[in-house]
């Protein structure tokens, strides 16, 4: 049964990779919306705050303050709506999620770059 699911999620993997980031980098995210008949892409910029799973099933969250509200948006990996996502900053931290950033505002909520 197990290989039939690895079987399965393979197929459904994303054809093109999207490039490396990781949790605490700033990236931009170009999403497609749809409306009504429309199609669109819209960008979606700020910091992953957390990657989850892997393989077919992996997310991941990225955090940005629009007119000082926190915006947390979920993407999957493999999804036909992200476009591309581009690593503008690479992030210096310490750990694998960043839910401390939520309690944060202004200077506080900034992660330190990575050289």
């Amino acid at each position: 049964m197990n290989e039939l699911i690895r079987a399965i999620e393979a197929e459904q993997l994303r054809s093109e990779k999207l490039p490396e980031f990781n949790v605490g980098d700033n990236v931009k995210v170009h999403v497609r919306i749809k409306e009504g008949n429309r199609e669109r892409i819209q960008m979606f910029e700020g910091t992953v705050i957390k990657i989850q799973n892997g393989g077919a099933r992996e997310n991941f969250t990225v955090r940005r303050l629009a007119y000082g509200v926190g915006v947390e948006r979920t993407f999957p990996v493999n999804s036909p709506i992200v476009e591309k996502v581009e690593v503008t900053r690479r992030g210096k931290v310490r750990r694998a999620k960043l839910f401390y950033l939520r309690g944060r505002v202004g200077k506080a909520a900034k992660v330190k770059e990575r050289i």
